[in-house]
């Protein structure tokens, strides 16, 4: 594989990485005649340092940067109206890279990672429009290093370049790419379940491209997420969820072969006082190493997705153990992704964290991390230390 090509699709896709956090105090704007607007934002910048030891390329080099961590910074917008018996809302957010200098004078990357609206009731919810996808959404919103900074690595184009930090993108966890979408929501039952299903813009993942192409995808990508949450006792709790992903690309092309990408994601997240476990995965083919099918098709990372006419399959894991004590957090995590191509890829990384609430806004965070990317008998292994500042409204 033309390692050169991977490394310039990921410096420019990085800066497309972006996702929420779970749900912050908004600050209420507007709230007359049923009608309420509320807007959210978030800021971080870290100070890292790593050190690439690289069998890949020969080259072993240290990097410092100031830049952003494994989440962009963004300001979201919250609409909501009641009209009759059904509720009318929308969120519009904008992710902003900091790094401009890297590469340009200016040339700061804004992209708007949600823009939907949604239409509640007691029958459930309908969202329609751009947001994150469902297969793997528990597994990286429930990540316990999510306000942290990950994976960095020069094969991959992270360590320089505009974009965020991997966390576990790509060692342990798909990230759940924004697309258009029309999904449905159940309400609670069960005792605490839920159900989402999604129609997901699908995208092309053969080798049959550009203008003219014969490949299709004569159905939408189609996921889905169940998940289970329950407290219970004084400050325990547990949630569960399972999630699928499927998607078919065909085409007439003489030579090329229709993909069939397919997978589950899954996970548990336990909390006892002020401890907590979690514990996710995910097992599939033609799922690719970090962005979901069709977005690594698009990098240029198509033989991670299929190879001599067969599906590649790929599975990981992520395991962390986290404890708070007021406004101190610690947190351990490990994670990796197996991808089976004939010359096999591991990435794996390596994480122990300590992040402290200075008050209700502002957070710090000490992180050092060890990301091992091996393809085949050669591997790249990256140690970076991270010093974090975080603001979120």
């Amino acid at each position: 594989m033309n390692k050169k090509l991977i490394i310039r699709n990921m410096v420019s896709g990085a800066t497309a990485l972006a996702f929420s956090i779970p749900a912050m105090a908004a600050v209420e704007v507007y709230n007359q005649e049923d009608t309420t607007v509320s807007i959210d934002a978030s800021f971080n910048t870290f100070f890292v340092q790593s050190d690439i030891d690289n069998d890949l390329t020969g080259v072993d080099r240290t990097q410092s940067r100031i830049k952003m961590g494994l989440l962009p910074n963004w300001v979201g917008f919250n609409f909501s109206k009641q009209v009759g018996d059904l509720k009318v809302g929308g969120r519009s957010s904008f992710w902003v890279t900091i790094n401009d200098s890297d590469t340009a004078v200016t040339s700061t990357g804004i992209d708007v990672r949600q823009f939907y609206a949604t239409i509640d009731s007691d029958w459930g919810q309908v969202l329609f429009g751009k947001d994150f996808t469902l297969f793997s959404r528990s597994n990286i919103f429930l990540d316990e290093m999510l306000q942290g900074y990950g994976a960095v690595n020069d094969t991959l184009g992270l360590v320089d370049g505009q974009g965020v930090s991997f966390g576990h993108i790509g060692s342990g966890y798909h990230y759940p790419f924004p697309h258009a979408q029309i999904t449905y929501r159940t309400p609670d039952f069960g005792g605490g379940f839920k159900l989402a299903i999604g129609l997901i813009d699908p995208g092309n993942t053969t080798t049959d491209t550009g203008a003219g192409r014969s490949s299709e995808e004569s159905l939408p990508r189609f996921e889905g997420e169940l998940t289970y949450n329950t407290s219970f006792g004084d400050g325990n709790s547990v949630t569960a969820w399972l999630g699928f992903l499927q998607q078919s690309s065909e085409s007439d092309a003489a030579g090329v072969d229709d993909v069939d990408s397919q997978g589950f994601s899954y996970g548990a997240k336990f909390k006892t006082g002020g401890f907590a476990i979690n514990l996710s995965g995910f097992s599939g083919e033609g799922l690719g190493l970090l962005l979901g099918p069709a977005v690594d098709s698009a990098l240029g990372l198509q033989n991670l997705i299929s190879e001599n006419g067969k599906e590649v399959d790929s599975d990981g894991y992520v395991a962390q153990a986290s404890y708070t004590m007021g406004a101190e957090r610690f947190v351990i995590s490990y994670g990796e992704t197996t991808v089976e191509t004939s010359t096999e890829w591991n990435n794996s990384t390596s994480q122990v964290a300590w992040f402290h609430d200075i008050n209700s806004v502002l957070r710090t965070v000490v992180e050092y991390n060890v990301n091992t990317l091996e393809i085949g008998s050669a591997e790249e292994e990256t140690s970076t230390i991270a010093l974090g500042l975080i603001a979120n409204f």
